[in-house]
Formats: C-alpha cells, structure tokens, sequence
C-alpha cells in the first residue's frame, strides 16, 4: 500500500484498512463502493484482489451464459443465490465456443459466427467484468472439447482435419505464461469433429464425440479411447466435484461416475427436493459443491410466454459403503427469459 495511497478509513492505516475490507463477502461489493470514491478506487483495483487470495478471502461465483429466441447471448451472474444481475455482452457472440477458467477469467474460445468457425479467443475478467481479446487459436473451431490442467487449456476437436494445419492443430494448448497456442500431436484414428462434451478428471481430459469419446494426459502426452462404461452414460453437461463426475440418465435424475471404481452410481437423497431433468440441465462445481441450473415453463405476460431458470445447489458425498449422497442446500428461481431460451454454459470463478 506503500504507492497508493487511499486515506480508506479515517484512524486506521491503508494497510490495516484493506486487511478488514478485503474480508467483505463480493455479494456487498456494489453497497461498499458507494462509501466513498476512496472505496471505489480499492475495489478496482487488481491490488483487492490480490489482497483477497493471499488472505484466502476469494469466493466461488456462478456465471451464466443464455441465448435468447432472437439468438443473443446474455451473459449473468448469480447474486446472493436469489438472481441473477445482467454482465456487458461479449462483443462478437458465436455459436458452439468451448469454455475455460483459470483464475479470475472466463475464455470463450472459437464457436461459429455466421457458419464460419473462428479462431479468436475472448477473455472475460471477471474481478470487473470487462471483456478483451485474448490471442488467437491456430486453426478454426466450433463445438471443440476444453479443460484446464496445471493452469493450462487444452482445446480439442471441433476442426475437420483436411489438410496439413487443422490435423498438426487438432488438439492445442495455451499457455498463459507465454501468451501463447501451440499444437498438440494426436493420432489420425481417433480425430473426430463435433465434441458434445468434456470435463477433467484426474488430471485427464475427456472429450465426447458422436461417436465415443478420447482422453488426452498432459503429463504423458497419452491418448486413449474413452471407456464405453463411460461413454453410453454420459449424457448432457456435465461436471466434476471431488473427483465424481455428475451429470443426468434419460429418467432425468443426477448420477456420478465414480472414476477409481469406473461406475455409474444414482445420487441419493435429492429426489423430493428436485424435478427430473428430462430436457436437460448444466452443472457447475461451485467451491465444492454441485450447483445445477435448468429451464422450466413460466408464465404467460404481456410481453408473451416466459421460461424461467432456476438454480440449486447439492451438497455431494459418498459415504462409507461407497454410495453418492446430496442435501439440497437451497433452490431458487432465478431468472425469467423469453420463451425459446436456453442455457449455453456455467462456469465457476474464483476470485
């Protein structure tokens, strides 16, 4: 706090001040910005929220991102569990863009606009809320597979392999500490086009494809075939939450595939206070807990017939006899949208 210096609260020195108001819950942020313009200033600053990690102060927020029946891409976040408060739209929205956290930022990488794949990467920060370019891919993509291992994104698929550059490229990497996209060697049999999937498990990525799925190991640079245990009941999107990877079976209820035992398993517990998920839900591991998010019928408005999304979240475990159980925290209806919307993505930052 030697270089700037604030005066944040009378009697107290800048360093001791921000030591308290780094601890505020981000939920308080918009009210402790209209302290003073002394306030203002802490809370844009990068130095905040440096001060939150070391303090381990950071909280997991839920991002959102919605296309409307006019196909525009809304971007929100949640707030207080209660609703979600509208983000600045991403300057060029496309079709099919894979997603990726590391830190405080959301990539939202490649998609289609106007049915031309692309190359760009947009970069969400999410300590502002302020969009801008990140560098560009090597080669086109839409509806291609991410994941993030030992800060690094792995991006594959979603480019048809025809030529020399889309098959050295199939699978790429960035790496925030170069700033840079290199290509990752993959063996020509298992190159397929659309991923309708991915998570990390492990320290593994796992990509699915309309037919089957792969995995790559960063560590070894190993690819195999995903098993079909995996594969036939794996169905939406999905995420992981202490190594369990949930997602929805074709009655609409919660299941996680339990890697070390390589088993589908039923979530216990959730079955009163949940729907069935017949038209499919979006899954976020929101520090620790599997937070789910879904589409369901409003009410008719002047404006026309409305869609509401809702939002719960679980408390997840496996118990001693190896069963997955959940407590329904709490659920909430947290938006109303025109009828026709639906849910792209959810992701988690921390920050």
């Amino acid at each position: 706090m030697k270089n700037l210096s604030l005066n944040l609260i009378p009697c107290l020195p800048d360093d001791v001040a921000v030591n308290c108001l780094v601890r505020v819950p981000r939920s308080q942020h918009t009210t402790l910005s209209l302290v003073s313009k002394s306030f203002r200033s802490l809370l844009s600053s990068p130095l905040f929220f440096t001060a939150r990690s070391l303090l381990h102060s950071t909280q997991h927020i839920l991002y959102l991102s919605i296309r409307t029946r006019a196909s525009t891409l809304q971007w929100f976040t949640l707030h207080n569990n209660h609703h979600l408060i509208p983000l600045p739209p991403l300057p060029s929205p496309a079709i099919g863009s894979a997603y990726a956290v590391i830190g405080h930022a959301i990539y939202v990488i490649g998609g289609s606009i106007n049915d031309i794949p692309s190359r760009h990467v947009w970069i969400l920060d999410c300590r502002f809320h302020r969009w801008h370019p990140g560098p560009s891919m090597r080669v086109s993509r839409e509806f291609a597979a991410a994941g993030v291992v030992d800060g690094k994104i792995y991006v594959i698929g979603g480019c048809v392999p025809d030529n020399w550059s889309r098959s050295a490229n199939w699978a790429e990497v960035f790496s925030p500490a170069t700033n840079s996209w290199e290509g990752i060697p993959s063996p020509p049999e298992i190159r397929e086009k659309w991923m309708h999937a991915s998570a990390v498990v492990d320290g593994k990525i796992y990509a699915m494809a309309d037919r089957g799925g792969v995995s790559l190991d960063p560590c070894s640079s190993a690819w195999e075939s995903v098993e079909s245990e995996l594969d036939l009941g794996w169905r939406g999107r999905a995420c992981v939450v202490n190594g369990i990877l949930y997602c929805y079976n074709y009655l609409g209820k919660i299941k996680g595939f339990d890697v070390k035992e390589r088993l589908w398993k039923e979530l216990n517990g959730v079955e009163k206070g949940l729907p069935r998920f017949l038209c499919g839900a979006t899954m976020a591991d929101v520090g620790g807990k599997l937070v789910v998010v879904w589409e369901c019928q409003g009410n008719a408005t002047e404006k026309g017939k409305e869609m509401e999304i809702w939002c719960a979240e679980i408390d997840v475990n496996k118990n001693r006899d190896g069963e997955l159980w959940g407590e329904v925290c709490w659920l909430n209806n947290v938006l109303s949208v025109p009828k026709g919307s639906s849910i792209v993505h959810c992701s988690s930052v921390a920050f």
